[in-house]
């Protein structure tokens, strides 16, 4: 089984890698494969390659389920922040 979060870009570095976040979690990614990506847009990200930008909107009705899963189970928030 696969998993590709949501992932907010907090900054765009040289050679089509960037910087995300989700819930206090930073990674170095590859956007190699998305054109166009600003600091401030969600990307979905699998295996360290963000594969599509995401609207935001969307972006955080994914993170709210995140976060509904999580308390369900009684574990730590993985989309706080």
């Amino acid at each position: 089984m696969c998993l590709a979060v949501p992932m907010r870009v907090e900054e765009i570095l040289p050679d089509d890698m960037a910087i995300v976040e989700m819930g206090g979690v930073r990674k170095t990614v590859s956007m190699a494969l998305v054109d166009g990506v600003v600091a401030g847009d969600y990307v979905i990200v699998h295996v360290g390659f963000a594969l599509t930008r995401l609207d935001a909107e969307e972006a955080h009705k994914t993170l709210a389920l995140f976060a509904e899963i999580a308390q369900t189970a009684g574990i730590a928030n993985p989309g706080a922040g």
